[in-house]
């Protein structure tokens, strides 16, 4: 079975990893994650908590207005410090000042913390003397300087939105599932009308931002670069695996999470692209590893698969199995991508 991770994990899989994995209880490791984002190619290895605290605070801030919920619990001492900023009570210095004293707690201690004693490569290093601060390693400079920066940031701002959403809602993930053209990932939420129970549509993240970080910023098919920021360059589409085209022929939701990747624009729609053809089998194999890994990393669409494709990984690889006979029985002609790069998952 092909592995989805790389044996010798690269910079930008250590700093997903940490973004990516593990329990969330507060949203604060993502605010510093794009607070140290933000810092980008900076000359002075030391920054002191009072350089931090802006921008870490005012990502919080951000977010703050328009998603109240921040955490698995009530409001915490630093969450209403960044309240009082928002409500005009504040002003920056204020916010700066609160934010060294109440708002880094044990997000520097922890953010490294990938969960059973594992941690990632370290991007900074704590200072206690005798300035209060972080010291830059040389393996922040070196993903500063890869050119994915931006990527990493629109990644977080993803994962950020996909789990306030699920906070919001009061469960463990919500129900997710992509809009028609696949742009759009919403959270599908009961109300009550009348007695009736209607589904609520809230727009929850763009699904490139969301779906990137397991690719690892590299095509599904032929593993070239790709990207997610808008208006730069090789900027991925997103791709059913399973054609569009042969949606009413086919098992479940051909606009399902479970069918959506990435992919580069040669491999969607350029000349040799694959358009309505079949996936190759080593596909629909990468699609179920795909698949298991969102599932095994308790991200917020790993539920959506399940639910959309089976409770069990052999129920979904028996899924998969059918969407392929009955694509394959209907198109014939399958698709094998050309390898533009060396596999990373």
């Amino acid at each position: 079975m092909t592995t989805f991770l790389t044996e010798v994990p690269t910079l930008e899989d250590n700093w997903r990893a940490i973004i990516l994995f593990g329990k969330n209880t507060a949203s604060y490791k993502f605010a510093l994650g794009q607070a140290l984002l933000s810092l980008g190619k900076t000359q002075d290895d030391l920054v002191r908590l009072d350089e931090l605290a802006l921008p870490y605070a005012r990502a919080l801030c951000d977010h703050l207005q328009k998603a109240p919920k921040q955490g698995t619990f009530e409001k915490s001492t630093f969450l209403r410090e960044c309240q009082k900023r928002i409500d005009g009570e504040y002003t920056d210095e204020q916010l700066r000042d609160a934010t060294v004293k109440h708002g880094f707690g044990d997000v520097l201690d922890a953010f490294h913390n990938l969960g059973r004693g594992q941690e990632s490569v370290r991007f900074f290093l704590k200072e206690q003397r005798p300035t209060k601060g972080i010291r830059l390693t040389s393996e922040f400079y070196r993903l500063a300087n890869e050119g994915v920066a931006s990527d990493l940031e629109q990644e977080v701002e993803g994962r950020w939105r996909l789990v306030e959403t699920a906070w919001e809602a009061g469960v463990a993930v919500p129900l997710i599932e992509p809009e028609d053209r696949g742009e759009k990932l919403i959270a599908l939420f009961g109300d009550e009308q009348d007695g009736l129970t209607v589904r609520r549509r809230v727009a929850v993240t763009s699904s490139r931002n969301a779906l990137n970080g397991y690719q690892k910023g590299h095509c599904f098919h032929c593993f070239a670069q790709i990207g997610i920021t808008p208006g730069g360059s090789g900027l991925a589409d997103v791709d059913h695996v399973f054609p569009h085209a042969l949606g009413p022929l086919l098992p479940g939701n051909v606009n399902g999470v479970w069918n959506l990747v990435l992919a580069c624009r040669e491999c969607n729609r350029g000349a040799s692209g694959k358009f309505d053809l079949v996936p190759a089998l080593q596909l629909v194999q990468r699609l179920h590893t795909r698949n298991e890994f969102l599932i095994g990393s308790k991200h917020p669409l790993g539920e959506t698969i399940v639910r959309q494709t089976g409770k069990t990984p052999s129920a979904r690889a028996g899924f998969l199995q059918k969407a392929f006979n009955q694509a394959r029985a209907a198109r014939i002609a399958v698709w094998t991508p050309l390898h533009r790069a060396d596999p990373v998952f």
